[in-house]
């Protein structure tokens, strides 16, 4: 049965800044951290590392950053969704700006993950977008400007995307999440965005390109822990 992720939640995205042991040695601090805080943390990495990911921790709800729609038989260099979740993965990501989708193959890597009951963490890089994509109901969506990924020095979505972003989503399937994530490089970032209406932030370079990449996985999931409590203050 699908993991139902628990609001707000924190991201990591490992992309290809790390790999082999590095990978392990940050998903196992984030586990740590998940379980410190009780904030559900979705780890994003390589199909490569996700089954000595899914092994070596207990709390973290891995993700595949890419997945492929083809089924069990011929087929050669694909992603075979059947062979990540048999990994471990909990789900994929679809439309990263750096591995940019048509809606007809959104559409399709969304009908493959339900047919295996599979999270969908769908990118979106406008709000048009957004508002396209949600129109399929991937469980989550990441409307991230494409100018603001990857530590481009560019700042982080103004509230205001924020706060556009989220109610042209849940105008559609007010159930689907929206994260917010592009240029956060510290947990206040992350406490601010969760505080402006965002059901989660995340972070990949603003964790790999940190001073101390341990220590911010520990800022940002603990950032999360406290909007989530002075949001239960407020009532919400």
């Amino acid at each position: 049965m699908k993991r139902k992720i628990r609001t707000p939640y924190f991201e990591i995205g490992t992309k290809n800044y790390i790999y082999g042991d590095k990978v392990l040695e940050y998903a196992i601090a984030a586990d740590k951290a998940a379980e410190k805080y009780d904030i559900d943390v979705l780890f994003i990495t390589s199909p490569i590392e996700i089954r000595r990911v899914v092994e070596n921790t207990k709390h973290l709800i891995v993700l595949a950053p890419y997945m492929d729609t083809l089924r069990p038989g011929r087929g050669m260099a694909d992603i075979l969704p059947e062979g990540l979740k048999a990994a471990g993965a909990e789900g994929g990501v679809v439309n990263h700006c750096e591995k940019p989708m048509s809606i007809p193959q959104i559409k399709k890597t969304i009908d493959r993950a339900r047919e295996l009951d599979m999270l969908v963490f769908a990118c979106a890089d406008t709000i048009a977008e957004a508002r396209a994509i949600a129109e399929l109901h991937p469980d989550i969506i990441n409307p991230e400007p494409t100018e603001l990924i990857g530590g481009s020095g560019s700042g982080v979505s103004d509230m205001s995307y924020v706060a556009a972003s989220i109610k042209e989503i849940k105008s559609i399937y007010p159930d689907i999440m929206v994260e917010q994530a592009a240029g956060i490089t510290n947990g206040e970032q992350v406490y601010q965005f969760i505080m402006a209406g965002s059901e989660a932030a995340g972070a990949a370079s603003g964790i790999m390109n940190a001073e101390d990449p341990i220590a911010m996985i520990d800022e940002m999931i603990a950032a999360t822990r406290r909007a989530a409590d002075d949001l239960a203050k407020q009532g919400k």
